[in-house]
Parts: C-alpha cells; structure tokens; sequence
C-alpha cells in the first residue's frame, strides 16, 4: 500500500515559514494546527485507510464528525436544548433568503437594522418573501457606527429584528445586542466564536464559513426550538430549517468538509482557552494597529467612529489614493496580503480574525508608523 509523506510540523509559532500574513476579509486565514489536522485526514481519517472527502456523509465516521462540530459549537455558544444546531449549505446570502422564507408570514414585518453592505443585502432577500420595515439606515453616514437606541425606530409587533453583529466591509461592531421584545436575528458571518455573546438571547444565530469558522461552503445556525415551529407553511422541504434538524443537517447531501473543518476550529478554540481567550487576544491585535492609527496625527484616517470600531474588521486609508496604493505595494513586498480595501471604503482594511497571528499586526502596525513617518 502507498502512503503519504507526512507533511506536518511542531509547534505553534512560525511553524510555516512558506506562509505569508493574509488580511483577507474572507475567505479568510485557519489555524495552522487545524490546516496540518486536515492535510492527514483528506488522506486518512481515523485510521479507516479513506480520506474525509471520500467517506459517505451518512457513515460512522462523519456520523462523529457532525456529532463532535455539534458538541463543540454548543460548548463554545453556551445554548441549551432549546436550541438547535444545524450545518447547512451556502453562504449567509442564502440564510437571508431561508430566515425570510421560514420565518416571515404573511401581513407581518421583518424589521431590519441596516448597518453595512451585507445587512442591506440580508433586508433586500427579506423583501423578496414578504414586508420588511427598516429600522435603521446608516447609508447617510457611510455606515461608520453602530445605531444608538434613539436612532432606531421598530416597526409595530415585528416578526423578527435582524441585524448584522460585525460589519467587515466598515469595520463596525455591536457592543450588546440591540434591545427589542422580537425574535432576534443575528448574522454572526465575520465573528463567531471571537467574543463572548448572548447567543441564548437570539431566535437564530448564523454564520457563513469562510471568515472565523471555516473554509466557504456552509454555514453554521443556532436556532430556538420554538422558533422552528412556527416556520412558514408550503416550504419545499428542502428549504426548511426545522426539516434540516430532525435529519440531523444531513436531510440531503451537506458540505461535509466544511463542517470537519468547523469542528476542528471549535476544538482548536477551546483548546486555545475558549471564547474569552480568543476576546483577549483579539482586543490586544485590534489594540496594535488602532494605536498605529490614533497615534499617526492624522496620517491615518479610520473609517469607524471609536465606540464602534470592530476588533475584526479594521478599515484605514491616507488622504491621498496614491499614497494608499503605495502603501499597499509595499506591504505586499513585505509579506502582507490582501490589505486592499473594499470599493465602497477605499484604502486598506486589515481583518485580524481568531487564527490571524499576533506578529502579522505587529509587523503591520511597525509599518504604518514607518510609512506616516516617511511620507507624513
């Protein structure tokens, strides 16, 4: 029998010296453990002589591959039995459409905080199914904060409140959740896991798997019980998340890979400390290159306001474009990647997520000083 020449490396810490610091606001960068983990199990998982990507997604083998993900995602959320797990298929676009679809009746109002780019588009899929009321627009402020509870304005008895807890395109952040008697309705996309959170307060959490979780593919849901019976009548089955439950997220063929993948990084960030080690360290990254900004006179222009700044997200740029192409060519000579901001923001925009290494925003941050110091 051939075999595989084993590929993987000790230790923790500049362990892949081949890898360069990737900024991409997703898809995003892994725990190297987790990325040593999956190259022996795409070729042998568990001893069964088959790799993950080849076994039956209704076998033993993957039977305890949801079964741990599931275990270590209830871990890590702190939810009860009153609330489901489901892995799914597709991206937090097309949870937008499934929330709405499942959960918005007829002659009721989804009601829908609109914060950034992906909560817009999550309002836009809601319209497709039913009315939607936007209790919050920030479109006028280039979406820089977060809404106090003054700037936002519910519908009566809405059907759901949605919002989006993390904003990686303007580097926005919630610091509590918004306050409503509704079902609540998170996107969690660009920062589950980061920080503690009251996810037991929430009708359904969700989050897509290509930024703090996992590679893309699937998503991640937590979802009230309660909430699942009252999904919406004359669904496909296919699209209901209260069929996709009681198949145990295998009501049809699942992203299988994506959901080993989750249930490696759930290990990895309990193993790691849980969710309160990875808020400290998280804060301490974010910290590094916010000073570099704060610090710069005036060089470096935030695109958040300060009570909202997020510790995923960090959106920066000059006054000037050209300086800002500069800036991100030299970075990228230096081994910093996909710094490169998003259209509607310009500059540059440094996503820390949970794996991204404490160096990678020191090197950054030692950088930027430099940078405003020499072309300041």
């Amino acid at each position: 029998m051939s075999t595989y020449p084993s590929t993987k490396r000790s230790g923790n810490s500049d362990i892949m010296n081949d890898r360069i610091h990737n900024f991409s606001a997703g898809p995003a960068v892994l725990p190297e453990p987790v990325l040593q983990q999956a190259q022996e199990d795409i070729w042998n998982i568990d001893g069964t002589g088959i790799g993950v990507l080849e076994h039956s997604h209704r076998g033993p083998t993957i039977d305890r591959v949801f079964e741990e993900a599931e275990a270590r995602c209830r871990e890590l959320s702190g939810v009860g039995d009153d609330h489901e797990i489901i892995f799914h298929c597709g991206g937090s676009s097309q949870q937008f459409a499934l929330l709405a679809m499942n959960f918005l009746p007829e002659n009721r109002t989804g009601d829908y905080l609109v914060t950034g780019n992906w909560a817009k588009v999550a309002r836009e899929y809601g319209e497709s199914y039913g009315n939607t009321h936007t209790a919050y627009d920030g479109s006028d402020c280039v979406f820089n904060h977060i809404p106090t509870g003054d700037e936002i304005n519910y519908s009566d008895n809405p059907a759901y409140v949605h919002y989006c807890s993390n904003n990686t395109i303007y580097g926005t952040s919630y610091g509590a959740p918004p306050e409503t008697d509704a079902p609540l309705m998170v996107d969690m996309s660009s920062e589950m896991f980061s920080r503690p959170w009251d996810y037991s307060a929430h009708a359904m959490t969700y989050a897509c798997a290509q930024k703090n979780i996992g590679p893309a593919a699937g998503s991640c849901i937590i979802i009230e019980k309660e909430l699942l019976a009252r999904t919406n009548a004359g669904i496909p089955k296919i699209f209901r998340y209260e069929d996709n439950a009681k198949k145990g997220s295998r009501l049809n063929t699942p992203p299988v890979f994506t959901v080993y993948m989750m249930g490696l990084i759930f290990k990895w960030i309990l193993d790691e400390g849980g969710v309160d080690e990875m808020a400290t360290r998280n804060q301490e990254k974010a910290a590094l290159i916010y000073d570099a900004i704060d610090s710069s006179g005036g060089f470096w222009i935030p695109h958040a306001q300060p009570a909202s700044r997020s510790m995923m997200n960090i959106p920066f740029r000059t006054s000037d474009p050209e300086l800002d192409k500069r800036f991100l060519a030299e970075a990228q000579e230096q081994g910093m990647s996909t710094l490169k901001g998003h259209r509607s923001v310009g500059g540059m925009r440094a996503s820390i997520y949970n794996a991204f290494p404490r160096a990678g925003c020191v090197k950054l941050a030692d950088m930027m000083r430099e940078f405003a110091r020499t072309n300041g």
